[in-house]
């Protein structure tokens, strides 16, 4: 079917008849925009971008070929499943806001129902989500390819585990793996040196590389080995930060591992050190620091000492809605103290 939501004129796109998009060289990933109350998210493929937009009863998908510069003209139905408004229950006792935040989600072994049906709840409290370590090798391309539409429908970045890029750098295929990367849909990438050893000039250049390539970067500080991570003093771990920050590094994880316990700045009961704490905070920007935070322990005070906007990761799929609730003062472990 003909769909002529999304036009061409020169080197610009336009909605419509006449609402203008940008030119199609230099939309960005993610961008989204409401036309006639649909949404549409834009993403790309190889030498295309594909416009996937949001009705009341139909998802539909309009293809434009950037080397060719014409558009593929054709409306795919992808579900006559109900997509639900925007309108929150008891949405007038909402006196919390949380503004500019960034979570991520742990994906372990995920299927796609269940994150379709997740996401129609969860959709909108997260905005990053990570394939755990390795386990993206085991799976099926179409099958992640699958899934990462299905994030990027609701403004999620994906990015598999940074032991895979160990892994590519320590074989030497950085090249390979980014563009494996964004043949399966992926658009951030992590750079960590948890389970390897790379130095600060090598570093250096993987973010360059990644940066260059078109990724979303995040880099993260911490060994995956306590013994090895306990080596690094809290001034060691602020110069790292600040020197991945330097580079240009997006954002910057704090290692906490899948337990939180006796690795970055928890103890071996998961408890928080807060001498260490207070020392980054006071010489780190905040709003590029990521702190893995698996606990719900760890969760509520990182939310009361550094602010409910605070940047949270390793939050599993099963708490997603805690933490955000913790956020908001909708849990007693935060009510009336944000």
């Amino acid at each position: 079917a003909y769909n002529s939501r999304i036009q061409i004129k020169d080197t610009y796109l336009l909605i419509g008849n006449d609402k203008m998009i940008g030119e199609y060289n230099n939309l960005q990933l993610g961008q989204t925009w409401f036309f006639e109350g649909k949404k549409t998210i834009v993403n790309y493929f190889k030498n295309y971008i594909y416009f996937v937009t949001f009705g009341e009863e139909e998802n539909s998908l309009q293809i434009f070929d950037k080397t060719n510069k014409f558009f593929v003209y054709q409306l795919y139905i992808f579900c006559k499943t109900k997509r639900y408004n925007n309108i929150k229950a008891f949405e007038f006792l909402d006196k919390v806001k949380i503004d500019d935040v960034n979570t991520m989600v742990l994906d372990k072994g995920l299927g796609y129902k269940f994150i379709e049906d997740s996401l129609k709840i969860t959709g909108d409290y997260f905005n990053f989500l990570k394939y755990g370590w390795g386990t993206s090798m085991l799976y099926n391309k179409e099958i992640i390819q699958d899934k990462n539409e299905l994030y990027h429908s609701y403004d999620i970045r994906t990015y598999p585990g940074g032991t895979l890029l160990e892994l590519a750098n320590s074989q030497d295929k950085i090249a390979e793996f980014l563009e494996e990367a964004d043949n399966l849909g992926f658009n951030a990438i992590e750079i960590s040196d948890g389970s390897s050893v790379i130095d600060s000039q090598k570093r250096a250049q993987l973010i360059d590389q990644v940066k260059d390539a078109g990724y979303f970067t995040l880099t993260e500080i911490g060994k995956k080995n306590p013994d090895k991570d306990h080596e690094y003093s809290i001034e060691d771990r602020i110069q790292l930060i600040n020197t991945d920050i330097e580079n240009k590094s997006d954002m910057v994880i704090i290692e906490g591992r899948e337990s939180g316990k006796n690795i970055g700045i928890y103890d071996e009961k998961g408890n928080i050190k807060d001498d260490d704490l207070l020392a980054i905070k006071e010489n780190t920007p905040k709003n590029k620091i990521m702190w893995e935070a698996p606990n719900k322990n760890q969760q509520v005070e990182l939310i009361l000492k550094l602010g409910n906007d605070v940047n949270l990761g390793n939050i599993s799929f099963d708490e997603i809605i805690s933490v955000t609730t913790l956020r908001k003062g909708l849990r007693g472990d935060t009510f009336l103290k944000l």
